[in-house]
């Protein structure tokens, strides 16, 4: 579980690190409470649509790391073949999406100077969605193998291809004009291509070295699979969108409060998404092993490998809360050094401490679920967190009990403690669901009449 999570844990932090260099970089623009905040809601507006269609590839998760654990690769290829084909049809679709928020911002009650950098911000960050869902099928197909170096490798060289870009467009270097804001967005573009580029050689160069037979496999385009992965996927992604809308809700939401409590929001956001990058790649390994198990034919396996990821991600969540409630205020001035500004991030990152834990709880479980082929559970307890309690909650204390932001994130907190909680008697139910499926399928077996 370590040597497979480890690298996944560092492509998620490498995934997340590009948005926090993006963050950095445009707050030291003369205007940094603005900046932060044009960044902010351009980044989560495009979240929201683009992260849900790229997500649906998560039901490859299952498919693959099943087959390959049955020993059947020619089944991997066939399914990676098709997610690539659903990834092309749907990159359009998403990017027309994003782009139909931009009538509406001026109806959200976001601040003029915000939107006036968001839009041209969200313009650029709008083409790479194409990339993010090739690679989003590269990226599951490979994991689902067991294939992860070259998954972390991409991701942590891509930082390194984001922070030049963001010094030479946000600032104008190399001869290129400053761009300011958006510069930021092409500098996230130009990352995501190169990631795209890198699995791609990863996937030949693989299939070679291991003579795996991708070229071999039929490149038909199979409604049935792309059926079956919708069928896993679209459940997977909509428990995300639901996750990603509802702090979406909470930036539109705290915008309206002004300039220095949205920037303030997106320090807390930035920091408490990083520390969950980690439970998320764990996330990832955990449907990967316990989805190989279960192909297996491994029933204690991987039992073994779903309470393996959920000791990790508590363990490391434990920290992070720790850490979180003891240097809030430092944490804050890495990203400003604005009084106010830092003020604001420094109470709500106390709050983002309080739930550290059970944000990690929620989604180690709701990764090893995906593996065992249950990606509804997590969805409908998502739906039920969120928007039945956490957002109508939030906006209540934040409004109406004049809390202000902190009221907003002491809702989705609340929301948290009670989806991480659900989700741990959901994942001892499957336990004993599992346990009684392949004790019927030894009982077969072992009637069954020897030649």
């Amino acid at each position: 579980m370590l040597r497979l999570a480890a690298p996944l844990v560092l492509s998620e932090l490498g995934w997340l690190s590009m948005n926090v260099v993006d963050t950095i970089m445009v707050g030291h623009l003369p205007d940094s409470a603005t900046a932060i905040g044009a960044v902010s809601v351009g980044t989560i507006l495009f979240y929201c649509v683009a992260i849900f269609g790229s997500n649906i590839m998560l039901g490859l998760d299952t498919l693959v790391s099943q087959a390959f654990g049955a020993g059947k690769l020619e089944e991997c290829h066939r399914v990676f073949f098709n997610a690539l084909y659903l990834a092309l049809a749907l990159s359009p679709a998403l990017m027309i999406f994003i782009l139909a928020w931009l009538p509406f911002l001026d109806r959200l009650g976001i601040a003029p100077s915000v939107v006036e950098l968001t839009v041209p911000f969200l313009k650029a960050l709008t083409w790479s969605a194409l990339p993010l869902a090739l690679y989003f099928v590269l990226r599951r197909y490979l994991q689902g193998m067991g294939i992860v170096k070259p998954v972390a490798f991409a991701l942590v060289s891509a930082n390194l291809v984001n922070l030049l870009g963001n010094w030479v467009f946000v600032y104008g270097h190399l001869g290129f004009r400053a761009f300011g804001v958006v510069g930021s967005g092409w500098s996230t573009f130009v990352s995501r291509v190169y990631m795209v580029v890198f699995l791609v050689i990863a996937v030949l160069y693989y299939d070679r070295h291991r003579s795996a037979g991708l070229w071999h496999a039929s490149r038909r385009v199979e409604l049935k699979r792309i059926r079956e992965l919708l069928r896993l996927g679209l459940p997977a992604a909509f428990q995300f969108l639901l996750e990603i809308s509802a702090f979406t809700a909470a930036t539109v939401l705290i915008a309206r409060l002004g300039a220095v409590p949205l920037a303030g929001h997106q320090i807390a956001l930035n920091v408490a998404s990083l520390t969950f990058m980690v439970p998320l790649g764990v996330s990832s390994a955990a449907a990967v092993r316990v989805g190989q198990a279960i192909g297996a034919g491994n029933m204690s396996g991987a039992v073994r490998s779903g309470w393996m990821a959920i000791l990790f991600g508590v363990a490391f969540m434990s920290c992070s809360a720790l850490v979180l409630i003891c240097f809030p205020g430092a944490i804050a001035r890495i990203y400003s050094s604005q009084p106010e500004v830092i003020r604001a991030g420094t109470s709500l990152l106390l709050v983002a401490g309080i739930f550290q834990l059970f944000d990690g709880l929620q989604v180690v479980i709701a990764g090893a679920l995906r593996g065992a082929g249950n990606t509804r559970t997590p969805m409908l307890v998502h739906l039920l967190g969120y928007w039945m309690i956490g957002v109508p909650l939030g906006a209540t204390l934040c409004f109406k009990a004049g809390w202000g932001a902190t009221g907003f994130w002491a809702g989705l907190c609340l929301a948290l403690i009670l989806i991480g909680s659900i989700l741990v008697l959901a994942w001892m139910r499957l336990i004993k669901q599992l346990s009684v499926i392949f004790k019927q399928i030894d009982s077969v077996q072992l009637s069954a009449p020897t030649v």
